[in-house]
């Protein structure tokens, strides 16, 4: 969650450009803190479809360790 510089009573659930860029750099267009010529704010972009796969990924190997984990507590309190 977090809000914009021009909106700050506005919260919004989301990712922040440049926290991203150091995990999924091919997502984010643009350079943190960067401006014009007239010193106006030239904001970065997210493709965040370039975060699926990897959330997918991500989810993937939680619900595998997780089906794993069940069968061991499983397998221990039969025993």
């Amino acid at each position: 969650r977090f809000n914009f510089i021009v909106d700050p009573d506005k919260i919004v659930d989301g990712f922040i450009a440049h926290e991203v860029q150091a995990i999924v750099p091919e997502a984010i267009t643009g350079e943190k803190d960067a401006v014009d010529d007239d010193n106006n704010p030239v904001y970065q972009g997210i493709d965040q479809s370039k975060l699926v796969p990897l959330l997918t990924a991500a989810l993937q190997e939680l619900v595998a360790e997780v089906e794993f984990l069940k069968a061991e507590v499983s397998a221990l309190k039969g025993a």
